[in-house]
C-alpha cells in the first residue's frame, strides 16, 4: 500500500489536490502527500505567531536540548531507514545518503552543543560620567517565525539545517520541503515531534500553488525566512519580503577550479571526479568548471575520463551505485541538451554525452567548450565537468571570476605562493587548497555571494541569524 502524508498542520485540513512522490530513478510510486491551500497555509502561520507571541508558551533551553538529544538518539536508531528512504525520493546513491543522514544526526548535535557555549556579552560602562552607575549586557532571544522553502537534492540534511537550528534557538517553524522529495523533511517533523517537540511549534506542509508561497512569503509576521533553491525564485521572494523580514538566501553557482602545472594529479583526480559526479552533479557547489595548465591539460583530461568511466551509474538503493538518477526526466534532456550544444559549439566529448535509459545520464568529460555556451555560462546541475586550459594563472583567474556567481572555488598546486595568490583573486566566499569545491562540515560558514545568495549558512551561523542579541542596561546607584 503507498503510504499516504497528511499536512502536518495542526488543527487544518487539506483542501487541495494530492501531490504523487514518484522515484526518480524508475518513477515507482512512492507516497501520496495532502496540499495546502491560502486557509491551511494562514492557520500555520497564526498559530506560529500567536505562540511567538505568547512569552510564556516558549520551551526553555533546558528543555529543548532535552528533545534535540532525543531527537539524535531516535535519528541513530533509523539511519538505515532514513538512508534508504533519502535515496529512493531523491536519487543519491546510498553510500553517498548514509553519509548524509550522519551529517543531519551531527547538525542536531551541533545545535545542542553551540546552546551550550554560545551567549551574549557585557557591554563596557563606568567609562565615563555619561555611563557612570550602570551596568549593561546582552542575551539572546529567538527573531520570531521561521519561514523555510527547502531544496530536493539533500532531502534531509537540508531540512535539518533550516529547521534544527529554528527549534534550537527557539523559533516557531514552518518548512515547505521540495516537491519532488517531501517525505525525508515530514519524517524528521515527525521525529522532532516523537522527541517531544510539541507540533505547534515545528509544521510542516506542501503546496501546488505558487501564490499561497509567496502570500506567505510576504506576511509581515514571518521574522526570518529561509530558502535553498533557484536563483530565479529566490530573488523574486526576497523582493516580497514585508519590511524587516530577514533572510538567507542559497542558490547555485558554476563552481570554477584552478589546477597548477605542479599539482599533484594522483590526489587531484579523485577529488574533481567526486566533487564533479556526486549525487550526479546536484550539488550548489559542484565541480563544474576545471582551468588547468595547458602542460597537464590533457594528461589532467584522460586521467578524469578514465575514473569517470569506471564509476557505476544506475539504481541509488544499491550499496554500490556511485552516481545515480537526476531528478527528473526532463533534466536528463536539459543536461543532453547542453553537452549537444557545448559539442557542436567546438568542445570535444571525451566521455559520456549520452542518456543511460530515461533517468539517468552518462559521467561527462568535455574539454575547452566555448565562453558562449550554456556549459560554460550557468550552472549545469548535471554530471558534466568542463575542462579548459589555460596559459597563465590569472588568465584562468580571469576566466573563473567572469560569471556573475561567487561561491566555493579551488586551487590545486604545491606551491604555497600560489595558492594564497589565487585564493586572495578568486570571487569565492571560500578557496578549497587541494580540496574539491563540495568540500563541507556543517559547522562552518557556508554562503553564496552575489548571484549565489546571501546571509551565512552552517548551523551555528544560522543559530545567529535566528536570534536577536537584546541588551539590558540597569542604572544603580551601587554601582
Amino acid at each position: 500500500m503507498t503510504q499516504h502524508i497528511p499536512l502536518l498542520v495542526p488543527g487544518a485540513k487539506s483542501s487541495g489536490e494530492k501531490l504523487t512522490v514518484t522515484a526518480p530513478f524508475d518513477n515507482a510510486c512512492i507516497a501520496t502527500v495532502d496540499t495546502a491551500e491560502i486557509d491551511a497555509a494562514r492557520a500555520a502561520l497564526e498559530t506560529a505567531h500567536a505562540l511567538f507571541c505568547d512569552r510564556d508558551q516558549w520551551i526553555p533551553a533546558g528543555d529543548r536540548i532535552a528533545i534535540l538529544e532525543k531527537t539524535v538518539g531516535l535519528m541513530v536508531a533509523q539511519k538505515r531507514e532514513l538512508a534508504v528512504a533519502a535515496a529512493r525520493e531523491g536519487g543519491k546513491p546510498l553510500v553517498d545518503s548514509l553519509v548524509e543522514v550522519d551529517r543531519a544526526i551531527d547538525c542536531v548535535k551541533i545545535c545542542v552543543q553551540t546552546m551550550r557555549t554560545s551567549a551574549g556579552s557585557v557591554i563596557p560602562m563606568r567609562l565615563n560620567a555619561g555611563s557612570a552607575g550602570r551596568v549593561a549586557f546582552t542575551q539572546h532571544e529567538p527573531i520570531g517565525v521561521v519561514l523555510a522553502f527547502s531544496a530536493f537534492n539533500h532531502p534531509l540534511n537540508l531540512i535539518a539545517h533550516q529547521v534544527v537550528p529554528a527549534v534550537a534557538t527557539g523559533c516557531p517553524v514552518i518548512v515547505k520541503p521540495a516537491g519532488a522529495t517531501p517525505l525525508s523533511c515530514m519524517r524528521l517533523v515527525g521525529i522532532l515531534r516523537e522527541a517531544g517537540l510539541p507540533a505547534a511549534w515545528c509544521q510542516a506542509f506542501l503546496t501546488r500553488d505558487r501564490d499561497v508561497s509567496e502570500q506567505l512569503v510576504a506576511d509581515p509576521r514571518v521574522a526570518f525566512f529561509s530558502f535553498i533553491g533557484s536563483p530565479s525564485v529566490g530573488w523574486m521572494l526576497r523582493s516580497k519580503l514585508a519590511p524587516g523580514t530577514r533572510c538567507a538566501l542559497e542558490h547555485g553557482g558554476a563552481a570554477p577550479v584552478i589546477v597548477a602545472s605542479d599539482a599533484n594529479l594522483q590526489t587531484t583526480i579523485p577529488l574533481l571526479v567526486k566533487g564533479g559526479f556526486y549525487h550526479a552533479g546536484q550539488v550548489c557547489v559542484s565541480v563544474q568548471r576545471v582551468f588547468a595548465h595547458r602542460s597537464i591539460a590533457h594528461e589532467l583530461a584522460d586521467q578524469l575520463v578514465a575514473a569517470a568511466g569506471s564509476l557505476r551509474v544506475g539504481d541509488p538503493t544499491l550499496d554500490d551505485t556511485d552516481v545515480g538518477p537526476l531528478i527528473r526526466e526532463a533534466e536528463v534532456a536539459r543536461v543532453d541538451d547542453w553537452v549537444t550544444e557545448a559539442v557542436e559549439g567546438g568542445a570535444k566529448l571525451l566521455s559520456g554525452g549520452k542518456k543511460i535509459g530515461t533517468t539517468c545520464y552518462a559521467p561527462t568529460v568535455l574539454f575547452d567548450p566555448p565562453t558562449d555556451v550554456r556549459v560554460s555560462k550557468l550552472e549545469i546541475f548535471g554530471p558534466v565537468v568542463c575542462i579548459y586550459p589555460f596559459e597563465h594563472i590569472d588568465d584562468a583567474i580571469a576566466r573563473a571570476n567572469a560569471l556573475p556567481f561567487a561561491f566555493q572555488s579551488a586551487i590545486f598546486t604545491q606551491d604555497i605562493d600560489v595558492a594564497l595568490r589565487t585564493a586572495r583573486r578568486l570571487n569565492a566566499s571560500a578557496v578549497m587548497v587541494n580540496e574539491h569545491t563540495a568540500f563541507r562540515v556543517d559547522w562552518m560558514p557556508f554562503a553564496g555571494l552575489r548571484e549565489s545568495g546571501m546571509g551565512v549558512g552552517g548551523i551555528p551561523h544560522t543559530m545567529e541569524e535566528m536570534q536577536i542579541e537584546k541588551m539590558i542596561v540597569i542604572r544603580s546607584s551601587e554601582l
